[in-house]
């Protein structure tokens, strides 16, 4: 594989045997392969094992599993989509296929156009912009197509102030990248490459932190048809729609079923339903400060998020990723417990039980050494006592002692007196 893949397009699922996402992917890879290769597709499709063959993973660059790469000639393109079978199709053909794709004619164009949400086409000649264009299409393919066309291809209603342009067609409308008012084109496609309103999950969340743009969500329950419900959702919609020559560069908006995944990213119970704005790239968010009843009272919050009068909560600081640190450690345990109460109370039953055995056992021991030292302590107390005091026999011998000496004195003064009379 290593010496022939080259001469191939090769769409690989790098995996592990022992990886539970791995075996979840594996039925949907399957029909993966079935279908490409029943739609004819030069692309081939296979899977190794990369705790096999580790040296090939890592000179490919995988560092979890499953990854998913697309090989075309020496260049390697990484999956990040959802795990779906049409989804993984549609990137192997985009990748696999031209990087540039003409469109000839204005029917071809518009057929391009019903078929793609968000269609980015390059109009003009040979120019630095077209090369540029070029480059960041083999970086972004991954995520989009990328067209050229004529100007007498597009549609009556463009217009161009000049020519060469890039145009991205979206929302049933398009804008004309601008260098001064954008910036760099690449970064410029990154942001524009999803709609204006979208429903947001976790996976789409994520990707939208590669745009950089504050994330405006109505966060609902899709079940709940109630006006409350509705109304919030149509007041995002209303925004991105009607406000979006002021805010698209800087906001992308945009539902989201439930809050169980904002929960967990904001470390706070939302009352549903609410809006909320996310800044992806620091882990800040904004609430309004009052009930939000119509499109005026969304543009005014906006309006002061991006002047810097709305209050900024959450963050990237320390204190708020030690307040991670334990969230995550809390909602594991409880999680744990939720599902499987049994291996809970074993999990961390267990290791408790150990602890607090040994928190016993050392207790004990510091008590029954502090009734040793006691019993010691007296007991040299009592030996002090006694060589002080001595024995009843020291004493009985020392009062010998002295009768003896002071029987012997009297003898010698009696000798002197008999002495003095002779």
């Amino acid at each position: 594989f290593k010496e022939n893949r080259k001469d191939d397009i090769w769409l690989v699922d790098f995996y592990a045997p022992w990886c539970g996402h791995c075996k979840k992917l594996e039925p949907v890879w399957n029909e993966v392969g079935i279908e490409m290769r029943n739609m004819g597709s030069p692309v081939k499709v296979g899977k190794m094992d990369a705790t096999s063959f580790s040296s090939i993973a890592s000179e490919f660059g995988v560092r979890g599993y499953p990854t998913i790469k697309l090989l075309k000639g020496d260049l390697a393109y990484n999956y990040r989509g959802p795990r779906t079978k049409d989804d993984i199709i549609e990137f192997a053909n985009r990748v696999a296929g031209p990087l540039i794709r003409p469109l000839p004619s204005q029917h071809m164009f518009e057929h391009v156009q019903k078929r793609h949400r968000v269609l980015f086409v390059y109009v003009g000649g040979e120019s630095p912009l077209k090369e540029k264009y070029i480059e960041v299409a083999s970086e972004l393919i991954v995520y989009t197509y990328f067209f050229s066309a004529s100007e007498d291809v597009l549609p009556e209603y463009v217009t161009l102030p000049e020519l060469p342009a890039v145009m991205v067609f979206k929302d049933g409308t398009y804008f004309v990248y601008d260098e001064y008012e954008d910036g760099d084109l690449s970064s410029w496609i990154n942001r524009e490459r999803f709609q204006g309103y979208l429903h947001v999950d976790g996976f789409t969340l994520y990707e939208l932190g590669d745009t950089g743009k504050l994330v405006a969500i109505a966060v609902i329950d899709d079940k709940n048809s109630s006006v409350e419900h509705t109304r919030l959702k149509s007041i995002i919609q209303e925004v991105a729609r009607d406000y979006r020559d002021h805010f698209h560069r800087d906001f992308q908006f945009g539902h989201m079923d439930g809050n169980d995944y904002i929960n967990s990213l904001l470390m706070d119970d939302l009352t549903i339903p609410t809006i909320v704005v996310l800044n992806t790239s620091n882990q800040q968010y904004f609430l309004p400060d009052r009930h939000i009843e119509s499109t005026e009272d969304m543009v005014q919050f906006i309006n002061n998020i991006l002047d810097g009068t709305a209050e900024a909560q959450g963050g990237d600081g320390l204190l708020q990723r030690i307040k991670r640190i334990i969230y995550d450690a809390k909602s594991t345990i409880v999680s744990v417990f939720k599902s499987s109460p049994l291996l809970g109370c074993f999990l961390f039953g267990l290791p408790l039980g150990v602890i607090s055995i040994m928190c016993y056992g050392i207790c004990t021991a510091d008590t029954e050494g502090e009734v040793f030292e006691h019993e010691g302590a007296k007991k040299e107390s009592g030996d002090r006592e006694l060589t002080d005091e001595g024995s009843e026999e020291e004493q009985e011998e020392e009062k010998s002692g002295k009768y003896t000496e002071l029987s012997d004195g009297e003898l010698k003064q009696k000798d002197i007196m008999e002495k003095k009379k002779d």
